[in-house]
Formats: C-alpha cells, sequence, structure tokens
C-alpha cells in the first residue's frame, strides 16, 4: 500500500525551439555589445578627407584594446569623438533611425552617430608641430616628415602653424589634405588638440567593400 502523501516526481519540460533560438539570439547579443564595447567597432567613412588610404563608404574595423594596451602613436589612423563641432550641422546619418540606432549598439551594422571622425596622428603630447618647411613638408621635433600616405596631388600648406602637443592630446590631419577640415582649421579650439580621453580607438583593417579588404598603413 502506497503512502497518501508520497508525490510524483515532476516531469520537466522539455526546451522548445523558440526557448532555444531566444536563448541563442539573447547570448549573441549580450556577447556583440561587449565585443563593441570593450574590443572592436565597425564604422564606415562618410567622407573624402582620407583619401586614397579611406574612401566614401568604406567599412572599417577599429581596435579599442590595442590602444589601451600600446596608447596611440604617430602615424595611427584613429577614430575620435568630435571635440569642438568640427563636423558642424551638415552631417546625416543614414543609420539615424529607432532601428538604425538599435543595430549600431549591437554592432550589427557599422556604427557613425555624427559625431565621430577618422584622422591620422601626426603628433603626440611632447611632440613641436611645424608648417612647412621649404618643399611643404610637416616639420615634427625639427625634422621634416616623409607622408607617403598623403594623397597625390595634395597640399599640406593651407594653414601654417608652429604648435606643442600638449601631454593627453593628439594633432590629428586627414590624408587628402585639400579636403579635410583637421587640426590645422580648428586651432580656435584647444589649439586643434584632441584629448586622447576621445580617441575611440585605431582603424585596423578596411572590411568592405570586398575590392578594398586590408590593413591601414602605419
Amino acid at each position: 500500500m502506497k503512502h497518501a502523501a508520497e508525490k510524483r516526481p515532476r516531469k520537466q519540460k522539455k526546451p522548445t525551439l523558440l526557448r532555444e533560438v531566444i536563448s541563442v539570439v539573447g547570448v549573441a547579443l549580450v556577447l556583440s555589445v561587449l565585443v563593441r564595447t570593450f574590443l572592436i567597432q565597425a564604422f564606415y567613412v562618410p567622407t573624402a578627407s582620407m583619401e586614397d588610404t579611406l574612401v566614401v563608404n568604406d567599412r572599417i574595423v577599429v581596435s579599442k584594446i590595442s590602444t589601451k594596451i600600446t596608447g596611440v602613436n604617430r602615424g595611427d589612423v584613429v577614430v575620435f569623438h568630435d571635440p569642438g563641432n568640427w563636423l558642424g550641422e551638415g552631417f546625416i546619418n543614414p543609420y539615424d533611425t529607432t532601428i538604425g540606432r538599435a543595430l549600431q549598439f549591437v554592432g550589427i551594422v557599422p556604427a557613425n552617430s555624427g559625431k565621430d571622425l577618422v584622422k591620422r596622428v601626426i603628433g603626440v603630447g611632447g611632440d613641436v608641430i611645424e608648417c612647412c618647411d621649404a618643399n611643404g613638408a610637416i616639420v615634427v621635433n625639427g625634422k621634416a616628415t616623409a607622408e607617403t600616405y598623403i594623397k597625390s596631388g595634395s597640399r599640406t600648406d593651407q594653414v601654417t602653424f608652429n604648435v606643442l602637443v600638449p601631454q593627453g592630446n593628439i594633432f590629428v590631419m586627414g590624408d587628402n589634405r585639400s579636403n579635410s577640415e583637421d587640426s590645422r582649421f580648428h586651432q580656435d579650439l584647444n589649439s586643434g588638440m584632441v584629448p586622447l580621453t576621445e580617441v575611440v580607438g585605431r582603424v585596423v583593417v578596411r572590411i568592405w567593400p570586398f575590392s578594398r579588404i586590408g590593413g591601414i598603413e602605419n
């Protein structure tokens, strides 16, 4: 005779396909946000200021962890937050919709909030940057630089300057010097410097279009 209080073991519910899909997608989204926040992030290039290294609509990957480990160095191509209305009011972000912003947040589509720029680091903290010598070259700490990455036919000397880069800042320019509103043109605000706290990371690779996949010259 069975004891009246004896309970039958409950049957465990088998996971449904929907529950499995939701779990997998949820984990994937969390991992995507973590990767985007701490390791790498995709961006697209909206202007011609970095030609021919980067052209309009190139998709690039930025390493956040590399700048944390090795710092920001001369020659690096970096993405940084607009330090003082450099972009003006004319930029239109094609992903500036509710769905687009959500997809940017999780890293499914490249980011560019209209507050980010991409330029090359010409000077770091402690450097003296001067434009230009008799040949039109940038002078860094008394030595003329051989900038092989500058777009052919592009000139640097639209604005002359002689500046000391404070510690914790960088001085940046576009590779397409004739079409780049960079540090040269914003000396009225912090002498054109970009604080390191505004740097998102270093551009490491182009991922789109396929014909332009490759690393970035530093």
